[in-house]
């Protein structure tokens, strides 16, 4: 039987990270962007203790009193100036920092289980749409380590869109990469419906103005195939990035503006989960990941959190991909 693990044992996505002491035999470090009201760059932290919890993470009375002083929104016409240019700022984003700023994300079918669970037989070529594919610094290592996988990648930048395309190992038989507002612009103009049977939305719904972000997986639901599953990871609740914010760039609840105009909501769980759930989707797992980063700059150990879910498109006849499978023994599961 085909299965989607209730565990995030095997949900992890990661990056080499030659600065980093090893993690068992292979040197690693777990992708998150720090940020305080601007992205950092990754060689800046590294992470020092992961747990996953279903609660949320208890704030100090300092950090509370930080949150409750800050009431002042930013204006309603900053606000929508802020939405109506939030393509041109990712694009400066992109401009700036071209192919340079994330390194790659070099995953393997044992760590990301799904990539093998999907399949009814293993020769079977798996379909996967990758929902704000930046440049390329996910679908690569994943085409390089699975000849049978066919991608599509879609991103808010045009420019980003440009350097994937450009990257030596895009093959068009292989990937089809497109520019996409996830919000306004039908992807089934460029997938097939009900075609995909794994979506990636990897810190992408988080730059979505609240109001769209239903849409937006309303649009992602039409492509992914009945019982299709959807990876997500994000800002979590009272991540240390959140409490950085400074005066006057609070947009609304747990959403603020950085210095270059883009944007970032964090996430409770109970929100992610009713999102989905009104977009048509099923839970299958939603926790928080609480992890410390070293901030080697700054000489920082600051607590991370992030939100990591596994949601599926409900079957209505049989189901293709990832039946929701209530057996928990070790044949239903990869090994560690």
């Amino acid at each position: 039987m085909l299965t989607i693990s209730k565990t995030t044992t095997h949900f992890r996505f990661w990056f080499d990270c030659k600065i980093l002491p090893k993690v068992g035999s292979i040197e690693k470090c777990e992708v998150e962007l720090t940020q305080t009201v601007k992205l950092e760059s990754k060689d800046e932290t590294f992470p020092c203790g992961q747990t996953t919890t279903s609660t949320a993470r208890h704030l100090s009375q300092e950090e509370l009193d930080r949150l409750s002083s800050e009431r002042t929104l930013v204006s309603d016409f900053k606000q929508m100036k802020l939405e109506k240019e939030a393509q041109k700022n990712w694009d400066l984003f992109y401009k700036r920092n071209t192919t340079n700023f994330f390194k790659d994300r070099h995953w393997t079918t044992r760590e990301f289980e799904e990539l093998q669970a999907c399949r009814e037989f293993e020769s079977q070529k798996l379909v996967l749409l990758e929902a704000g594919c930046g440049v390329g610094n996910c679908i690569f290592p994943l085409l390089e380590e699975d000849l049978n996988i066919f991608v599509y990648a879609c991103d808010f930048s045009p420019r980003a869109v440009e350097f994937v395309k450009k990257n030596p190992l895009y093959r068009p038989e292989r990937c089809c990469a497109f520019q996409c507002d996830l919000t306004k612009d039908h992807l089934m103009e460029n997938v097939p419906e009900a075609s995909v049977d794994v979506v990636t939305l990897i810190f992408v719904l988080s730059a979505v103005h609240p109001d769209k972000m239903k849409v937006a997986l309303e649009n992602i639901g039409k492509v992914l195939k009945p019982g299709g599953v959807v990876l997500f990871r994000d800002y979590g609740l009272y991540d240390h990035a959140m409490l950085r914010f400074k005066s006057g760039s609070k947009l609304g609840d747990n959403f603020y503006v950085r210095q270059d105009g883009t944007r970032s909501y964090f996430f409770s769980k109970e929100f992610l989960a009713k999102l989905f759930e009104e977009a048509g989707f099923q839970s299958v797992v939603n926790e928080y990941v609480l992890r410390e980063t070293v901030n080697k700059k700054e000489g920082l150990c600051v607590p991370r959190v992030f939100l990591q879910s596994k949601f599926i498109k409900p079957a209505h006849s049989q189901q293709v991909c990832g039946l929701l499978s209530h057996n928990t023994s070790k044949e239903s599961k990869p090994e560690d």
